[in-house]
């Protein structure tokens, strides 16, 4: 019974009240009462008073918790010192990085007018990071880091300048765009496996999914502000200042990161080529029948349902009748359905259920894009991007989190590279597939298909998914990650 209790604990079974030391006191306490009460020299008189602590303990399990404990657990990772400086100053950046992608797409088709521009240069801007994420995941796993987020932020703000230059000066021509994208397209390549990697670094692995669902909520809180910022920045004074704005953005990201305080963990994967570690990457997710799975349904998702966003101006415009400020507004009400959901899931605590969440917001994704496609009226349009945003976020996110807590940190960057590649890498693919086909189908019909394949694939990793969870709960309980604690003992063993 003992070994079951600590078993229990160590892969961090949700307590309602407390965190983190308390939970582990009275587990303590606990299994001291099971010792206590099996000598039998025990007093009857502090018998009792152990089993008044029982009852104590007891009753806070099956209290309510308070709207205080739930708010505590929804934002615990901000507890880290570090996470609260990347937190703050990845707000402030993200606002204008949404900024110049809303002005970017409003530049392409005002100098076009053409949905095949819209997808060249969208997808000039993401195929870098399908052919690149690999090798940017093993130098995640291989350097440093801290300095490699730096040195990223660094070059998407260079980048940034530039465009706003070429801009403000009445000099960018589209294949100027169409560069600028792809040389950010490469930077990403290294800078998402390694800053997703890098939350690991700042709030350990008790705090890893909260982490995750935190950096989606600011990820999206600001593709609320930024949108709208940016329709009413490019109405009045135009799309260069967006950039000018995004470019000035990273200052404060990297103030915060040069500010941290960082242990670099010990290298996980020294030795071998390059070559080999990618390879191993490859092997290691192909291999894992739950993780090859997830990884599937998200590159669909990304391939057909995804490129909505790119055919976004083309609603406004053609469609809805708009102009900048309407394209705002519909990126904008995007990033409230996502905020929610990606809020939805700071409130949770352990990864059970995820899976089946993941089935059902994909195919709740390709409802959803069905019923924007064929809507016409603007305010009708913004409600029906409540739901788009909403269950794209919980899917994406959950993904995230559920990979993270199968794999074995020397893995990590890795298979965050390869999540990468199937969340940006292939939707450039699908973008300029959709810019293609719209050009011939329209855009509703191209966004309508979209989202009977999402419905199609959630049908289908439906069916898969009782197959594959069992070895998936195994990956899982491996990494001490249920609850969002370790056990005890694969702490010691990765430590070592």
């Amino acid at each position: 019974m003992a070994n079951e209790i600590g078993a229990g604990n160590a892969v961090g079974l949700p307590y309602p009240g407390g965190c983190g030391a308390d939970r582990k006191i009275r587990a303590s306490s606990a299994l001291h009462l099971i010792h206590f009460m099996a000598q039998p020299e025990a007093p009857e008189t502090e018998l009792e008073q152990r089993l008044d602590d029982v009852r104590d303990v007891e009753a806070e399990f099956t209290a309510p918790a308070s709207p205080r404990s739930r708010f505590a657990t929804a934002v615990r990772a901000l507890r880290h010192r570090n996470f609260q400086l990347f937190f703050a100053g990845q707000l402030i950046s993200l606002i204008g990085t949404w900024m110049q992608t809303v002005a970017q797409s409003w530049l392409v088709y005002r100098i076009t007018g053409s949905t095949l521009q819209l997808g060249v240069v969208a997808f000039a801007g993401q195929i870098p990071v399908f052919l690149i994420a690999p090798l940017g995941g093993v130098v995640a796993d291989r350097t440093n880091r801290h300095r490699v987020v730096i040195g990223t932020q660094v070059a998407s703000m260079v980048l940034a300048f530039i465009l706003a230059g070429l801009t403000l000066t009445n000099r960018i021509v589209v294949w100027e765009l169409v560069v600028l994208a792809a040389g950010l397209g490469i930077v990403n390549a290294f800078d998402i496996p390694a800053r997703q990697a890098f939350l690991m670094d700042m709030v350990g692995r008790e705090d890893l999914m909260n982490a995750i669902a935190l950096n989606s909520s600011m990820f999206n809180g600001a593709r609320i502000v930024g949108p709208a910022v940016a329709g009413i920045v490019v109405a009045w004074v135009g799309e260069g200042w967006c950039f000018f704005a995004n470019a000035v953005s990273y200052i404060a990201v990297i103030a915060g990161l040069l500010m941290m305080k960082i242990t670099h963990p010990v290298n996980l994967a020294k030795e071998g080529s390059p070559v080999e570690h990618i390879l191993e990457g490859f092997h290691f997710a192909a291999s894992k029948a739950p993780i090859r799975a997830i990884l599937l349904l998200l590159g669909l998702v990304s391939f057909v349902g995804m490129p909505y966003s790119v055919l976004m101006p083309v609603f406004a415009s053609q469609i809805l009748h708009g102009g900048a400020r309407e394209l705002g507004c519909l990126m904008g009400a995007t990033g409230i359905g996502a905020l929610l959901g990606a809020l939805s899931l700071a409130a949770r605590v352990g990864v059970k259920g995820l899976s089946k969440l993941i089935a059902m917001c994909a195919g709740g994704f390709g409802v959803s894009l069905i019923a924007f496609a064929f809507s016409r009226i603007f305010w009708l349009s913004l409600l029906l991007l409540l739901p788009v945003g909403f269950t794209m976020m919980v899917q994406m996110a959950s993904t995230n989190t559920l990979l993270q807590s199968m794999v074995p940190d020397q893995m990590r960057g890795r298979v965050i590279a390869l999540y990468t590649m199937m969340f940006m890498g292939v939707a450039p693919f699908g973008a300029f597939f959709a810019g293609a086909i719209a050009h011939r189908l329209g855009a509703s019909w191209t966004v309508a298909v979209g989202g009977v394949a999402c419905i199609a694939g959630a049908a289908a990793f439906g069916m898969v998914l009782p197959k594959v969870r069992g070895e998936a709960r195994e990956m899982v309980l491996a990494q001490g990650m249920v609850g969002g604690a370790p056990a005890e003992e694969m702490t010691r063993q990765s430590a070592s």
